[in-house]
C-alpha cells in the first residue's frame, strides 16, 4: 500500500485537475448560452424567407433561379464542419466518421471538393490523403457572417458557372446539452419545397418580376444557411465540451472519494504499526 505522503500527493493532483474541468465546464456552458442565443435570434429572420421564397416559387410557376436548378452531381463540394480544439469528447471523431460516410457516397464523382471549417477536422482529413481548399480555422473560432458570406458567394459562383454540379454540408446538429445529431443537408440547388415553408395559392403581384426576386433573394438563402449551419455546429461544440467536462469532473469525484479511502486506509496502518512498534518497544524492556 502506498504511503500516506504519495496518496496526499495524488489527491492534491486530483483536485487541482478537477478546478481545472469545472473552470472549462464554467467557460463551455456559457459560450453555449451564447450561440444558442445567436441562432434563436437568427433563425426566425431565416424561416420567414424561406417562407417567402416559397410561397413565391409555388405561386409564379415561370420563376427560375440558377440555384434552383438541379444537375448529376457530377462535381460536388462538401463543406464539414467541427471544431479547432480537443476536449470536447468524441465531437471531433464522429464528424470525421460522417464527413468520410459522406465523401464515400460521392467517390463515383469525377470532381469532389472539400471545404473543411475547424482546424482538428482538415488535419485528420489531410492524414486520410484527403486535400481540403482554404484555410477556414477562423470561421470554427469566431464565426462572422460576412466570412461564411463570402465562403457561401465563393461556392454559388461556382455552381452558376457550372464548376461544382451540388454544395453538401456535412455537421452536428445542437438537440440539447446531451445530444449532438449528426446532419447532412443540401446548400445547393436551394430546394424550398419543405423545411417548414409552407406553400400557398397566393397569386402574388410582384415588383419588380420573380426573376429579378430570386436572383436577390436566392442568395440570402444561401449565406443564411451556411451561417446559421455554422452556429449550430458551433453550438454542438461547445455543448459537447461541456458534457465531456461535466463526465471529467465526475470522474474526479470519483477518483478522489477512492484516494480519501486509501489515504485513510494507509493513515490507519502506519498508526497502528507505529503503536504496535512502541509496544513491542516496551515489553522489551
Amino acid at each position: 500500500m502506498p504511503s500516506p505522503k504519495e496518496v496526499k500527493g495524488r489527491i492534491n493532483s486530483v483536485t487541482n485537475t478537477r478546478k481545472i474541468t469545472a473552470a472549462m465546464k464554467m467557460v463551455a456552458s456559457a459560450k453555449l448560452h451564447k450561440a444558442q442565443q445567436a441562432i434563436q435570434n437568427l433563425l426566425p429572420y431565416r424561416q420567414h424567407l424561406e417562407q417567402l421564397l416559397g410561397e413565391l416559387l409555388s405561386s409564379q410557376n415561370g420563376a427560375k433561379s440558377a440555384f434552383t436548378q438541379v444537375r448529376q452531381p457530377r462535381r460536388v463540394a462538401i463543406v464539414t464542419f467541427a471544431s479547432n480544439q480537443s476536449l470536447c469528447g468524441s465531437f471531433n471523431a464522429n464528424a470525421l466518421k460522417h464527413t468520410l460516410t459522406v465523401i464515400d457516397e460521392f467517390k463515383q464523382a469525377e470532381q469532389l471538393q472539400l471545404y473543411a471549417i475547424g482546424k482538428r477536422l482538415a488535419d485528420a482529413l489531410a492524414k486520410q490523403g484527403f486535400a481540403c481548399k482554404g484555410e477556414f480555422a477562423h470561421l470554427s473560432a469566431k464565426p462572422t457572417f460576412r466570412e461564411a458570406s463570402a465562403l457561401a458567394s465563393t461556392l454559388m459562383e461556382q455552381f452558376e458557372n457550372r464548376q461544382i454540379d451540388r454544395v453538401e454540408l456535412v455537421y452536428f446538429h445542437f438537440k440539447n446539452t446531451a445530444v449532438q445529431v449528426p446532419t447532412r443537408t443540401t446548400l445547393l440547388p436551394v430546394d424550398l419545397s419543405g423545411g417548414g415553408a409552407t406553400t400557398t395559392a397566393t397569386d402574388y403581384i410582384l415588383e419588380p418580376s420573380a426573376n429579378e426576386l430570386l436572383a436577390r433573394l436566392l442568395p440570402k438563402v444561401v449565406r443564411m444557411n451556411l451561417f446559421t449551419t455554422l452556429l449550430d455546429t458551433v453550438a454542438a461544440e461547445h455543448a459537447a465540451r461541456t458534457m465531456a467536462m461535466q463526465i471529467a469532473s465526475d470522474n474526479a469525484d470519483d477518483l478522489l472519494q477512492e484516494l480519501q479511502l486509501i489515504y485513510n486506509k494507509s493513515r490507519q496502518q502506519a498508526i497502528t504499526s507505529a503503536l504496535l512498534d512502541m509496544v513491542g518497544g516496551q515489553l522489551n524492556e
